[in-house]
Order: C-alpha cells, then structure tokens, then sequence
C-alpha cells in the first residue's frame, strides 16, 4: 500500500483501548487553521458587537447586569454565583468585552493560542454552567436539550486548538518559539502552540 507523505498513523491508549488510524498531516493542518480563524470570528463578532452597543465613543456601554440579573434561572445551582457578579459590572464587563476582543485576535493571528484558548475556555464555561436551568439531579438542562450547547462545543473546540498547538498552523507562535526569549524559559512554551 503506497503511503502519502503527508500520511502519519497515529497510535495511542484512549480510555482503556488501543486505538489506532491513519490521517493526513495536510488535512489536519487545514481543519486546524479553519477551526482557530472560525473560532477567531466568533470571539471577535460578540467583543465588536458588545463594543460598538454603545456607539464607538462609548466603548462599555454594554452591561452583563441585566442577563446576570434576571436571565440565569433560579433553579441553575449557580444562580448566587452570577447573581454576585452582577453587583461588579465595572469589572465584569471590561473583562468580558476586552477579553473576547484579544482572544481573537490572539486566535486569528496565531499568537499565544494556548492562552487564548484557556482564556477563552474560561468564558465558555462561565457562559455555559449560566445557561443551565437546573441542577445535577435535573440532568443539567439547557435551553435546547441536556448539557450540551453551543458554548460547551466551543470550549470543546477550544480545547482542541490548544491541545493541538494550532497557533503553530501559518500562525505567529511558530515563530515565537523561535526566539531566544522562549528557547530559554520552557514555561513560555506552555502559553504558545
């Protein structure tokens, strides 16, 4: 059987089974860039958009108080949790707007992905466990179903940018590897990829 040279196999233990399969370097590299600059998109669309609420001069006119008020069920075992935070929005809603504005641009452009993508996973879980209705006990509901929506799939992904080094994908963190700064403290590495 003839090998692509761009073909690997990976071999490895998951969960108690050997598993074992062949992939294309090339597809993954490509499914990895797409992956980050979606994901770039999505964080940079909702830092804008809460952004420029308020007109461009008033760059925090947005406010998380209201959603963290009023729209975290009362059932959610989190509730006082949000509740808590809704009595600090000057801290709160820079975070979150300053925050989804650089972890995109960090994804976008490659740069401390691992960071990004553990700043990001952060919020996602933050947003998700604000979006259940209910307990353990209730089977964690969400909005459309059980546990799963569109904020856990994108810590998922998160995760797997990442886990993966996808900054390291046409992306600035190859580069900062690179460096002599970074060669010589290893604990940098761990903030790239």
């Amino acid at each position: 059987m003839a090998t692509n040279p761009a073909g690997r196999r990976l071999d490895t233990e998951l969960l108690g089974r050997d598993i074992s399969f062949g992939y294309s370097e090339t597809w993954v590299g490509y499914s990895l860039l797409s992956l980050r600059i979606v994901m770039a998109w999505v964080f940079l669309q909702a830092g804008l958009e809460k952004w420029s609420e308020g007109g461009w001069g008033d760059p925090f006119a947005w406010s998380s108080q209201g959603f963290l008020e009023n729209a975290v069920a009362g059932a959610n075992p989190l509730h006082g949790l949000f509740t808590w935070f809704a009595n600090y929005p000057g801290v709160i809603d820079p975070l979150v707007v300053t925050g989804q504005i650089l972890i995109g641009v960090a994804l976008l452009f490659g740069i401390a992905v691992r960071f990004a993508a553990l700043m990001g996973g952060l919020q996602m879980l933050f947003f998700w466990t604000a979006a259940w209705q209910d307990g353990v006990m209730a089977g964690l509901p969400v909005e459309h179903g059980y546990v799963v929506d569109s904020t856990f799939v994108y810590l998922l992904l998160l995760f797997g940018l990442g886990a993966w080094g996808a900054g390291r994908v046409v992306g600035l963190d190859a580069k900062l590897e690179e460096t002599e700064i970074v060669q010589n403290s290893p604990w940098l590495r761990l903030l790239l990829g």
